[in-house]
């Protein structure tokens, strides 16, 4: 993720990304004295993991490696000067006992990053970066439910430090995971974990203290709604993310598909189900993103292609302000607006989900129905910084809806806004029943609403 070894953003670097089950970065040689390797992450929410590893971001693509010349640039001499005096003085004068030069290191970065204020940036352990890209296999140990950063009142926030104005937040719990199973909501947020406050650690600490071994518990003080915190205990367990869920409604006349995470295996197993779908000569189609954090942004291209003829999927402004666009690929099966389609949306779904949804809403080729989505606009570049350096998360770029709306902390609204109260009965869902409503009605109430963020 270090800005200038990053590849084209909007374009992947690869014609087929490695999906989530295997390795993201292969093992190579250096080219140089401090080889970097980077992996390009997309847009995605700040939705991490409450599992026994690190991340469960979306949006990867192989980046390029370059290899830097080492030492301070003769322009940055100054600057740097008090950083050097500094180095030398511990390395050459601490008396408290050896002096480790990888932690210093270690320690410098992350202060460097944690510099910028922004909690999609930082610096992780090479040991924490092996395990991040481990966990994105789709198989963890621990409870099961992403999390994110809200203020009190649930609006979103990038902060950094969890306090009275940074409340630990369950973007949505994991289908079938223990949270699931315990009753975490989306919307809970998180205060204290086994009766200590959350108050003063990162998004990061904080996931480490609730994270554990399978059969290990561990009790949550979660907010609901605004009223008093109540505890939940939860045994963590083996979660095994089930991306793709299919089905046909109505009598069979409109197909349904649940997408829980975007890596290349789930897209193409999207694609194979809206292929049975159209083939069946279902003229509905209804593509659940709820609770959805993100993946791979080849996969989040690779559906929304699906519907889309042409056009820009996203686009993609880096530091210098410069925009490009990810087109849609060709062949997509659902691409004749004779198919009509609804794409479920809730403050669940993140990142790549929004991508996918922005896409459809701005070419016209769905109507959104559900609750505001997350709101997560920016781009995340990861790189191995070579043999022992660990790992660096790098905000590198925003990316935008094909028509250019940044939806960072505002999300996308939906055409038909659908507000799940919280004791919403079990096996009751307004948002899809209203869904099947409006597909059974006729064209005339599928006309989406455009519209911008101001």
């Amino acid at each position: 993720m270090l800005a200038p070894e990053s590849s084209d953003p909007a374009t992947p670097s690869t014609p087929s990304t490695q999906p989530v089950t295997t390795p993201i970065v292969q093992p190579v040689t250096p080219p140089g004295p401090r080889a970097s390797r980077s992996v390009l992450l997309v847009a995605l929410g700040l939705v991490l993991v409450m599992t026994g590893g690190t991340l469960f971001w979306s949006g990867y693509t192989l980046g390029q490696r370059s290899a830097l010349q080492p030492g301070t640039p003769a322009a940055d001499d100054i600057a740097f000067q008090p950083f050097w005096d500094a180095y030398r003085a511990v390395v050459d004068r601490y008396a408290g006992g050896p002096v480790d030069k990888e932690l210093l290191i270690e320690g410098a970065i992350k202060g460097m990053v944690g510099a910028l204020g922004d909690p999609y940036s930082t610096y992780m352990s090479p040991s924490d970066y092996k395990q991040a890209l481990q966990d994105l296999s789709g198989q963890f140990e621990g409870i099961g439910a992403e999390i994110g950063t809200r203020k009190p009142d649930g609006t979103a926030t990038d902060c950094s430090t969890l306090g009275s104005d940074c409340r630990l937040t369950v973007i949505a719990p994991i289908e079938g995971s223990p949270a699931q199973a315990a009753g975490v909501k989306a919307g809970d947020q998180v205060v204290a974990v086994d009766g200590k406050s959350l108050d003063g650690l990162t998004v990061d600490g904080a996931r480490d203290k609730i994270r554990g071994p399978k059969g290990t518990k561990v009790t949550l003080a979660i907010v609901r709604d605004g009223a008093a915190p109540f505890d939940l205990t939860i045994t963590r367990d083996v979660i095994v993310s089930r991306e793709v869920t299919s089905k046909d409604l109505a009598g069979g006349t409109i197909g349904y598909v649940k997408l829980n995470g975007f890596s290349e295996t789930g897209a193409d197993e999207v694609v194979a189900a809206i292929k049975e779908d159209v083939a069946a000569g279902r003229k509905a189609i209804i593509l659940d993103l709820r609770g959805n954090p993100g993946g791979f942004v080849d996969a989040a291209r690779k559906v929304a292609s699906q519907f889309i003829k042409d056009g820009p999927i996203f686009w993609q402004e880096d530091s210098k302000g410069t925009q490009t666009p990810t087109q849609a690929l060709p062949d997509g099966i659902a691409t004749d607006p004779a198919i009509r389609v609804i794409v479920l949306i809730d403050k669940g779904s993140a990142s790549a989900s929004e991508i996918v949804a922005g896409a459809l809403h701005d070419a016209g080729r769905a109507t959104l129905v559900g609750d505001t989505s997350y709101g997560k606009g920016t781009v995340q570049q990861w790189t191995d910084l070579g043999s022992g350096g660990g790992g660096l998360k790098l905000t590198i770029a925003k990316w935008l809806t094909p028509d250019k709306t940044w939806i960072h902390h505002i999300g996308i609204t939906p055409d038909v806004l659908i507000t799940v109260p919280s004791d919403n009965p079990t096996g009751s869902d307004p948002a899809l029943d209203k869904a099947v409503q409006i597909l059974s009605t006729g064209a005339a109430a599928m006309v989406p609403v455009l519209r911008r963020a101001a």
